[in-house]
């Protein structure tokens, strides 16, 4: 059983998120905006973050600098990072990829996709951030 810390600004959605991940035997902590997620995840061990890269905050930050800033914490730099998002160009994949998430997953997504995926960043091991092979296979032309 994990601890996982899901930021998503829309209501129905972070809920739904909530329902799969506890139903999946998890535990779920939520934050609506960017500067929450970053805030709880530096307080907090948590075994897994879910987030939307488009995660609204105070100035710039989003759910990209969120990770950005994971990514230069001790603490929290091998904390595994799945963005899910409506916005899946090529580009979008590979600025998150590049901000250090670990993988992608569009919206609307299978729940049991969802949960593979949850399931597969939390049994490997976490020695490094994403790698350059998998940050490039999403790179744009």
């Amino acid at each position: 059983m994990a601890t996982i810390l899901v930021g998503e600004n829309i209501p129905d959605i972070r809920d739904l998120l909530t329902q799969l991940l506890r139903r999946a035997g998890h535990h779920v902590q939520t934050m609506g905006t960017a500067d929450d997620t970053l805030t709880a995840a530096l307080a907090a061990p948590f075994d897994l973050l879910l987030m939307n890269p488009a995660l609204p905050g105070s100035d710039s930050l989003d759910g990209l600098q969120v990770c950005r800033r994971l990514r230069t914490d001790t603490t929290t730099a091998h904390l595994p990072i799945l963005m899910l998002s409506v916005r899946q160009y090529p580009a979008e994949i590979a600025a998150a990829h590049a901000a250090g998430a670990d993988d992608y997953l569009g919206k609307p997504f299978d729940n049991t996709e969802l949960i593979n995926r949850v399931t597969t960043l939390l049994t490997r091991p976490r020695t490094a951030t994403c790698s350059r092979e998998t940050s490039d296979r999403y790179r744009a032309p």
